[in-house]
């Protein structure tokens, strides 16, 4: 099989797998229980391999015969868009976790699983949207760590 592609369709493909390589593997070590997952960067390194012939070797630096990933890549408009998703997931995530554990606080595990879907939703809803009103209003300035007499022993 054999897929053509412009110039500019092979620029956004690299960054595509840059990008994606980025979400599964930045956070992983290279050994042990959170080990980097090798396929993605096997694609990512296959990839790189045509930026020659495509006219973009810009982005790609050779080390020791090994092909990663230039400063010009991850400099481009990828960091941006990384930044842009990192930032979006911050805040949904906060929303969703605080709402989860009110949700949770109010219902308890065991009657929330008792629930459907519908029932779920319609009770889990006040609690999103308490946090999603604070959350665009006021960021994180008034989310405070408030210790109770208990803990400060």
């Amino acid at each position: 099989m054999k897929i053509n592609f412009t110039k500019k369709q092979f620029e956004t493909l690299l960054k595509l797998a840059y990008m994606g390589n980025w979400v599964v593997n930045s956070h992983r070590l290279f050994e042990g229980e959170n080990k980097r997952m090798e396929k993605y960067d096997d694609i990512e390194k296959y990839l790189l391999s045509f930026a020659k012939e495509f006219g973009l070797e810009k982005y790609v630096d050779i080390d020791n015969e090994k092909m990663y990933p230039s400063i010009e890549l991850e400099e481009d408009e990828t960091d941006e868009l990384i930044d842009e998703y990192d930032n979006e997931t911050f805040w949904e995530e906060l929303i969703d976790r605080f709402a989860r554990r009110d949700f949770v606080r109010e219902y308890g595990e065991e009657e929330i699983s008792k629930m459907d879907t519908m029932e779920r939703i319609k009770k889990d809803h006040p609690f999103l949207e308490k946090y999603q009103d604070e959350i665009y209003k006021y960021g994180i300035d008034r989310l405070e760590i408030v210790e109770d007499e208990e803990n400060k022993k």
